[in-house]
């Protein structure tokens, strides 16, 4: 029966006769963990940052109407011409409206499914910016402004302003930032719109909008919905777009696949509208994680290397110890029981000395104007992280002690009191 009070009490000695190496053994999982846990924490956390600031934007399933060519062409009408060749030249899309038919009684329906958190009516419209001898042309949104704030982070890309102060004004508009800066417009100030027809209305800014997309932020502005409904002449159910937030974001293609086909519409994934920016996603995580791994397996080898040097300096201990009637088994014991004791001590202290350099960078100032909603660089503090440190920590450990302790199992203690 294995002696565990006397096996840990000679690993403890082991230990303490040789700190140093103790000591850089130890140190070795540490900031190898450390390095682990500050490397995956911060790029998990950037990475979730660039998620978030174009998956924000964009809603689960987007409804509209396309503008395409209409797939069955006149000639195909006619059953004498079939069996000939038919030459069609510059095929022109079909006459649509851009406002999506029966746009409330869809509303109506996504609002009690089950699977919809939410969904909000957009209205979309062609303008031009006119401030003094400055006209830049641009997209005028009209929405349910708190119904946004509830269902997307809008909230979160408002610079200067609020949103309630967008829903009590009619004639109000949440400008974007690239379109306030090189017109030199501000809070408080006018700006007058001009649709395609040549029609002007003058708004006033009551907030300034900023997504950190320069494309975005150089041509859209925000309006209530009755406000570009007004603008445009057009009636209460005039709607353009339908945005729905789902309560499972993985189940996005498939909804989209049947209202497009229950409500004969355009429907567009949250992952077709980003796949490529999907794909740049994944690669970047397999970086981080290869990286990760690498640290840890890095750290495995200096453990191993310290190890087995410890156990050839302890070449006599081992043979007294067998001469003195310990087997092979409690020897190997030992020395496992100080690789593990090695990486508990290590691992425990290589989590703590993680999420200090974590906390550290969580609190580094991070500025940037194209995102000026975040003043420090991102970190993610997943729980995740931190169990696969330390059990990657006690795995490492455990087989870089066990291949030197099987060695000193076998070791003939007679041939090393001989010296040979």
């Amino acid at each position: 029966m294995t002696n565990w009070p006397v096996i840990l009490n000679i690993a403890k000695t082991h230990l303490l006769t040789k700190f140093k190496s103790t000591l850089t053994a130890a140190l070795g999982v540490t900031f190898g963990i450390a390095s682990y846990i500050t490397l995956v924490s911060f790029m998990t956390g950037l990475n979730t940052m660039l998620d978030d600031l174009i998956l924000n934007q964009t809603p689960h399933v987007h409804l509209y109407n396309e503008i395409k060519p209409t797939a069955k062409q006149p000639v195909a009408l006619y059953d004498d011409v079939q069996q000939s060749f038919q030459f069609i030249h510059s095929v022109k899309p079909k006459q649509n409206q851009k406002k999506i038919h029966n746009a409330l009684p869809i509303l109506n329906y996504l609002k009690e499914d089950k699977n919809v958190k939410g969904a909000t009516p957009q209205a979309r419209a062609q303008i031009f910016y006119i401030s003094g001898s400055n006209e830049l042309g641009g997209n005028l949104i009209g929405v349910d402004i708190m119904e946004e704030v509830k269902l997307s982070n809008i909230s979160d890309y408002i610079v200067n302003g609020k949103p309630e102060d967008l829903k009590n004004s009619d004639s109000g508009i949440l400008l974007g930032a690239g379109l306030a800066e090189k017109m030199s417009l501000k809070i408080g100030d006018r700006v007058q719109v001009s649709t395609v027809k040549g029609d002007l209305f003058p708004l006033k800014i009551v907030g300034i909008y900023q997504s950190g997309i320069a494309d975005i932020d150089n041509s859209q502005s925000f309006v209530n919905l009755k406000t570009v409904q007004r603008i445009l002449g057009e009636t209460q159910n005039y709607i353009t777009d339908i945005n729905i937030k789902l309560n499972v974001i993985e189940n996005a293609p498939v909804y989209s696949k049947k209202l497009s086909s229950l409500f004969s519409i355009t429907a567009t994934s949250v992952n077709e509208a980003n796949a490529q920016f999907e794909t740049g996603t994944n690669i970047r995580n397999l970086i981080t994680y290869a990286v990760s791994i690498t640290l840890l397996i890095v750290a495995g080898f200096g453990i191993y290397n310290i190890l087995n040097m410890l156990i050839y300096e302890k070449m006599k201990d081992i043979a007294i110890l067998k001469a003195t009637g310990f087997s092979g088994k409690d020897v190997q014991l030992i020395f496992m029981s100080q690789a593990m004791i090695i990486g508990i001590v290590g691992g425990l202290l290589g989590l703590v000395l993680g999420f200090i350099f974590s906390v550290l960078i969580d609190h580094a100032s991070f500025k940037t104007e194209a995102l000026p909603t975040i003043d420090t660089y991102p970190v993610s503090f997943s729980i995740s992280y931190y169990v696969i440190g330390i059990v990657f920590a006690l795995i490492s450990t455990f087989i870089a002690g066990y291949l030197p302790s099987n060695k000193a199992r076998k070791i003939d203690p007679v041939k090393i009191i001989r010296g040979t």
